[in-house]
């Protein structure tokens, strides 16, 4: 196994993503009338209504994740992640979702695969109370292989009056609370098929304790329920670009966050990944979720009995706003 595997190396580059970002923001921010209340940035964007009601919406996609469902002959999972990971995004600007459509492109339509997609998909939309609106079915032989496709979503959401939260609110000593995942949930698959690539699927790991099949393939877990019911500040979905990168795009400026690593539970698969792939502790932070699939900015008044603290938020500037120690 080569020795300091990577995201980059494996072929997502997440830093040179973020510099073409940044190039083409002013061409974006160029389309947006008065009505754009939050535009690129955070996990979602807001359209204000009259009335002071905003449009919650965002698009993802499951990225390579899709790889390990074909290989293994399961897609349902794949239907509810991407439901589940746009929901989760629309949830941090305080929205509940209206409705969502999909993308659906494949080299040649296979009634199975399509299938339990939609399976997946409607009883994810079905747990959050929003409908399957519609989508698109795209036959594209000789750009997508047979038996290969790609998925994605897209979801609206309504923030009522008084719901929206507001980062401005947040102060030094804030507790974090974390919300733990199911798992990888859809991101970092790329560097995780490069540590698995000549590992079969049926393969049972002690720590893992069933196929290592299963839980690739175990679904993004939604956190509508409790981003719902619980009284908080800020949120940040952790999905690609791990803790790291998400936990400072709900903080204001002058602000960042210490974490307390042994706070939280890590599921094992992320220390085989580590060992397996000799991954570093940085790599592993700046891509994967690390347990924590959502966290949660809150007034230390405001935290549940028996919720997770996994640390606070402190004063902090400059690149490096997450401190874990």
């Amino acid at each position: 196994m080569p020795e300091g595997l990577s995201y980059a190396a494996a072929g997502v580059d997440i830093e040179a993503y973020e510099r073409v970002l940044e190039r083409v923001k002013p061409l974006i921010a160029a389309t947006h009338g008065r009505e754009v209340a939050v535009g690129v940035g955070p996990f979602a964007g807001l359209y204000e209504l009259p009335g002071g009601r905003h449009l919650a919406a965002s698009a993802d996609g499951v990225g390579t994740k899709i790889k390990v469902a074909i290989a293994a002959g399961v897609h349902r999972g794949i239907g509810t992640d991407i439901v589940n990971h746009c929901v989760n995004d629309i949830a941090t600007s305080g929205a509940r979702p209206l409705f969502f459509l999909d993308y659906f492109a494949t080299g040649r339509l296979d009634p199975e695969v399509f299938t339990q997609l939609i399976e997946g998909m409607t009883a994810a939309c079905t747990e959050a109370g929003c409908a399957l609106l519609g989508g698109e079915t795209a036959e594209m032989p000789g750009v997508y292989a047979l038996g290969d496709y790609d998925l994605a979503g897209f979801v609206v959401g309504l923030v009522e009056p008084g719901r929206r939260p507001d980062p401005n609110s947040i102060r030094a000593g804030d507790a974090i609370v974390g919300l733990p995942s199911s798992g990888l949930h859809t991101n970092g698959f790329s560097l995780v098929r490069k540590v698995f690539e000549d590992v079969p699927l049926s393969k049972v790991y002690p720590e893992l304790g069933r196929p290592l099949g299963d839980e690739l393939l175990e679904p993004h877990r939604s956190y509508l329920e409790p981003l719902t019911t619980m009284r908080w500040k800020g949120a940040a979905h952790i999905t690609g670009g791990g803790i790291l990168g998400n936990l400072p795009r709900c903080l204001p400026e002058g602000l960042g966050a210490q974490l307390d690593r042994k706070s939280w539970s890590e599921p094992p698969i992320f220390g085989l990944l580590r060992k397996r792939g000799r991954v570093s502790n940085d790599e592993m932070l700046g891509t994967f979720n690390m347990g924590l699939g959502m966290v949660l900015v809150m007034d230390s008044s405001d935290v549940p009995s028996g919720a997770m603290v996994v640390g606070e938020v402190v004063s902090r500037s400059g690149p490096d706003r997450v401190m874990i120690r």
